[in-house]
């Protein structure tokens, strides 16, 4: 039997509230984080990803206790990121009902984060997020990547570009000790575009750690094609601004030969 896909919605959270951007910018408001959590746990959602965007050591109170409001309205299984640069920081948001970690900027500046929160928590606590954008300049590709274009991890909310490559980074997270990897494609977020296939086959293919592909997502024909590389799909619009619920996206991805849980 082929292994059953997932379908995770994605809570962007800032100021307490549940907001969607276009490629990370122009934010808008979707609603309360705990309201549309427990809607889609309800609703068949196989797992929830939640992403402080403004992550603060100034605001971490404020984000664990929205996050065991979450937990506590849930009974699927949970990840929450934004702002983890230490295993304090992990462990904290583990006791207070997350069942996995994402740790994007924080495991780019320190990647021995990784490993230190897999040795203690165990790799399938630990999710590594990346957000990459494509780059057509290869003069300023890494050493030994091909094609026509490379894709560059950005750091910081995508602010910052590092000169990394993502599918070369995905593979070292991998090997550090990443149990999960999340790939956002900065170019297609938000876009309903699709999501950007080549990144995500590229990514898939270097790893041997379920990926989830995020980013560009407005209907199961977009998942269903991003399944055919990634075991999750992720998505937000779709699902907050009312494009489709989540039992319609699952029934036609079975539709189209895609194995998920109804």
């Amino acid at each position: 039997m082929p292994l059953t896909r997932r379908v995770i919605p994605c809570l962007d959270v800032r100021g307490g509230r549940v907001v969607k951007g276009t490629r990370f910018e122009s934010l808008r408001d979707a609603g309360d984080p705990v309201e549309l959590a427990a809607a889609y746990s309800e609703g068949g959602a196989d797992e929830l990803v939640f992403l402080d965007i403004t992550a603060s050591q100034e605001r971490r109170a404020a984000v664990v206790g929205l996050v065991s409001r979450v937990a506590a309205s849930i009974d699927i299984p949970f990840t929450v990121g934004g702002g983890v640069t230490s295993v304090g920081d992990a462990r904290e948001i583990l006791l207070h009902g997350a069942d996995k970690v994402g740790v994007n900027s924080g495991a780019v500046g320190d990647p021995g984060l990784i490993g230190r929160m897999a040795g203690v928590f165990g790799r399938q606590c630990v999710v590594v997020a990346i957000d990459a954008r494509r780059n057509g300049d290869m003069s300023a590709a890494p050493a030994g990547t091909g094609g026509d274009c490379w894709f560059e991890v950005c750091t910081h909310g995508g602010r910052r570009r590092t000169g990394i490559d993502a599918v070369e980074w995905a593979a070292r997270a991998a090997r550090l000790g990443a149990g999960e990897i999340l790939l956002t494609s900065m170019d297609r977020d938000g876009t309903g575009d699709g999501y950007d296939l080549e990144l995500t086959a590229r990514v898939a293919s270097a790893v041997r750690v379920p990926v989830v592909a995020s980013g560009g997502c407005a209907s199961a024909a977009h998942m269903a094609d991003a399944l055919e590389h990634a075991d999750a799909a992720l998505a937000a619009s779709i699902f907050h601004y009312g494009r489709g619920a989540i039992a319609d996206v699952k029934r036609e991805l079975r539709a189209r030969g895609v194995p998920v849980r109804l």
